[in-house]
């Protein structure tokens, strides 16, 4: 009998013990939040994502080992305006995990904290797919990275309030180290401004508004809508009288369309990854833009 009462007693103190150092198991719903949230929560958070940044953000299944991970998420991290309207609502509630769902603290939108582009006057679908909040692509320039992290170091302190020294000094020290790579990438890629690109879908205008690129173009002729050999053809004969310096697209796009446009037109074509994992040296969220900003301006040499 002391021998249970003993192993019961050992068996309760494991239990406290682990629930005082037990992570906040965090789902993020792209790379980028989950290396973001890592940055932030070190060894308090457990993150993993729902996507990878070779898969199209707007499109995501909602298989069994997912909803498993929704179900047991103490915290959804995710963009927001739109971007995931496709599959997030339908993975949420097929969890029944009410601490994630809109509204509640366990759901922390990225979006909500960032100024956005392209809001529409108007949503007409008829001009394809066009976001009512505005342009979700927010991770593409880094000062949004930043303003996302002091928000999300909030929220994690709200839900962990026994750490909140912790995650304050962990933003406090990513905000350094991240201040001083933005002024690293804006020196290294002010050659880059004013110059004329082309891009396969608006998901770009955060990174090019950021470097000051300039859009001449899209290979889709609407948002969301696959390019044609009409639509392609006509943009070639307008990069004829007006050229463009380089094609870009994500990692996760079809590359077939920007290299026929490279070829005829005899500009490079530029993948970028997009996201963190897009490419071998975006590791995490400094190797993502290390990476970005090396490719445009090699592509512009």
């Amino acid at each position: 009998m002391k021998q249970t009462l003993k192993s019961l007693l050992l068996a309760a103190a494991f239990m406290i013990a682990g629930s005082a150092h037990a992570a906040i198991n965090v789902l993020a719903c792209e790379p980028e939040w989950e290396a973001l949230a890592n940055e932030l929560g070190g060894d308090k958070v457990k993150v993993s994502s729902a996507t990878n940044a070779l898969q199209d953000p707007h499109r995501i299944e909602a298989r069994p080992s997912l909803i498993a991970r929704t179900r047991n998420a103490n915290l959804l991290v995710c963009t927001g305006l739109e971007l995931e309207v496709g599959w997030l609502p339908v993975l949420v509630q097929q969890s029944g995990n009410s601490k994630i769902a809109a509204g509640q603290p366990g759901n922390f939108e990225a979006g909500a904290f960032v100024p956005r582009l392209d809001v529409p006057g108007k949503v007409d679908r008829s001009e394809g797919d066009v976001h009512a909040a505005g342009n979700p692509h927010i991770q593409q320039n880094p000062h949004n990275i930043a303003l996302v992290g002091v928000a999300l170091s909030r929220r994690l302190a709200e839900l962990d309030p026994a750490n909140a020294a912790y995650y304050q000094a962990r933003q406090k020290d990513f905000a350094a180290r991240w201040d001083a790579a933005m002024l690293k990438w804006e020196k290294q890629a002010a050659p880059l401004k004013g110059v004329a690109v082309v891009e396969h879908h608006k998901n770009m205008e955060y990174l090019m508004g950021w470097l000051g690129l300039r859009q001449v173009g899209t290979l889709e002729p609407k948002p969301g809508v696959e390019p044609s050999a009409a639509h392609l053809s006509e943009l070639l004969a307008q990069l004829q009288r007006a050229p463009a310096r380089m094609v870009i697209r994500a990692a996760y796009q079809d590359g077939r369309a920007s290299q026929w446009l490279s070829e005829h037109a005899k500009i490079p074509a530029v993948v970028l990854p997009f996201s963190v994992g897009g490419d071998d040296k975006s590791k995490d969220l400094f190797g993502l833009f290390d990476s970005t900003v090396q490719r445009l301006v090699d592509a512009n040499k």
